[in-house]
């Protein structure tokens, strides 16, 4: 089944690159990031309520939380931080993988 997650720090297609390869190493197919709408959106095939919520978890772990999650000043920040590394590592594998 297809779920669409409204996610929040996701700039631009290197952090898409990053959250379509760490979701589809752990096995989630098919996924497609949006970037032309605020808030973005992540779209994925989900077997359930406990694959969705894996998902989620390595969004939060790449650094891109749920669009309306509440979150304390400190965990933004870290949030930020977090998403920053990935968007860099998303650009730089997308220089590698033109090559």
């Amino acid at each position: 089944m297809l779920k669409t997650i409204e996610v929040s720090n996701i700039r631009c297609e290197g952090c898409a690159n990053t959250i379509k390869k760490a979701l589809n190493k752990e096995g989630f197919e098919n996924t497609e990031v949006d970037l032309s709408c605020e808030p973005r959106k992540v779209t994925i095939d989900v077997e359930d309520e406990a694959s969705e919520a894996h998902a989620i978890d390595i969004l939060r772990k790449l650094g891109y939380p749920l669009y309306k999650e509440e979150i304390s000043f400190g965990n933004a920040a870290t949030f930020k931080a977090k998403s920053f590394v990935s968007c860099a590592v998303g650009k730089f594998n997308i220089k590698d993988d033109t090559n």
